[in-house]
């Protein structure tokens, strides 16, 4: 009994986060120009970026060893990730368990012929500033 109601307790967690979404904004350019104005917009914002993830070289890489093409993302796909200290505390203080979110990433791609930047919309109210954090710096990118 224990173990059913467990299950159907990270079960029905887990559902929130299936209903992710996405904001997208076309850029206006080539995907290393994108990377460097999401990249500029970042640090402009007085963050730092803990870490950039090349998405596509790695499944460009895999795909040829997999024998299955060129990336989906393009091969200079990257996602950088980064946190606001300010405003990752003002998050977990409304809900601790906003912990999970952090850090929060951007992405640069170019999917079917067009070069994106993006990022993940949290769904929480409590979410909200962060919300504003990613839409402002990709704003600035697009500028």
């Amino acid at each position: 009994m224990i173990r059913s109601l467990l299950v159907a307790t990270l079960t029905l967690t887990a559902l929130p986060a299936l209903a992710q979404q996405t904001a997208t904004a076309v850029f206006d350019g080539e995907v290393e120009d994108a990377a460097f104005a999401v990249e500029s917009a970042i640090l402009g914002q007085g963050l730092v970026i803990d870490y950039v993830s090349h998405v596509g070289d790695m499944l460009s890489r895999t795909g040829h060893d997999l024998g299955l093409g060129a990336s989906p993302v393009g091969e200079d796909a990257q996602i950088f990730v980064f946190c606001s200290a300010t405003i990752s505390r003002q998050v977990m203080e409304a809900d601790p368990m906003n912990i999970v979110h952090c850090p929060y990433g951007i992405f640069v791609a170019e999917i079917d012929g067009a070069t994106l930047i993006g990022h993940r919309v949290y769904g929480d109210d409590s979410m909200a500033p962060v919300n504003a954090l990613l839409q402002g710096i990709i704003a600035e990118a697009l500028e």
